[in-house]
């Protein structure tokens, strides 16, 4: 309304958004907060820069990223999974709503991506603590391979991501004098699996081209293994494909494909055209 715009809402990019920033969002974090990652992604991200199909940056990965820095201990606090394990629903809420804050701080924990004490088949299965879209690798990749199946998302960019990812775990694992167990560990800890099935395959924000996918996925590939290794943030999926989305319009200008018979520039002067 404020930009004098006609209401999209029916297209469902907003709901797509909405879902997207709640996978990224732990289970505690208030309702109130959620919002405001909300608005942020839709009305600033989106509509400011000219609504659907004209924002630079994924909606979703720029809310996360604005809630974390805006509210760092909301967004890093994680219900440690099957605490009341047994309980019927109704003793469950009543249990909680009778908790102190102490209490309730007593049954948190820290993503497996920070302490990596949880098992792969916890990790596949999803008995781990985190958002909804870091904790079962199996739920990520069977939607994945429906995505992939009903050619809604490209293969070329989850590709060069997953496994330049392992590549790169592989050759530290090497020099640091790791374990194997820690490439898989490291591609289904964390949200590398949401990202790169579902955040760095973003229609608007991505490049259109093939080589342009490869080169987007093995960028964010390189970045989020920088930023966990090196860096002091355990997580960096959100910031590689932030970075890399901004990267995406001299990718594409890399990439496009000429024309055929077109000529360049330089060809058109030495031929005074």
């Amino acid at each position: 309304k404020l930009m004098k715009k006609p209401v999209t809402v029916s297209d469902g990019s907003a709901l797509l958004t909405g879902v997207l920033l709640a996978l990224n969002l732990p289970v505690t974090l208030p309702f109130w907060q959620a919002a405001v990652g909300c608005i942020f992604a839709v009305a600033i991200v989106k509509q400011l820069f000219g609504g659907l199909g004209h924002n630079f940056a994924n909606p979703a990965i720029t809310a996360r990223i604005f809630l974390l820095l805006s509210f760092s201990s909301d967004m890093t606090t994680w219900v440690k999974p099957f605490f009341y394990r047994g309980s019927t629903f109704g003793e469950m809420m009543a249990s909680s709503a009778a908790m102190s804050d102490s209490q309730f701080d007593a049954v948190t924990s820290a993503t497996p991506l920070v302490t990596q004490d949880a098992s792969l088949s916890s990790l596949f299965w999803g008995h781990v603590g985190g958002s909804m879209g870091e904790t079962s690798a199996l739920a990520l990749l069977l939607g994945a391979a429906f995505l992939l199946a009903m050619r809604i998302i490209p293969w070329q960019t989850p590709l060069a991501y997953i496994g330049g990812l392992a590549v790169l775990e592989t050759f530290y694992m090497l020099a640091s004098g790791g374990t194997w167990m820690d490439i898989p560990y490291a591609l289904l800890s964390g949200g590398v699996l949401l990202g790169a099935f579902f955040m760095a395959t973003d229609y608007v924000t991505t490049p259109i081209t093939g080589k342009g996918r490869l080169i987007f996925g093995l960028g964010c590939a390189v970045l989020t293994f920088i930023i966990r290794e090196f860096a002091s943030m355990p997580e960096g999926c959100s910031f590689s494909i932030l970075l890399m989305n901004l990267l995406t319009p001299y990718i594409e200008r890399l990439t496009m494909p000429k024309p055929f018979g077109a000529k360049s520039k330089e060809e058109r002067q030495a031929n005074g055209a």
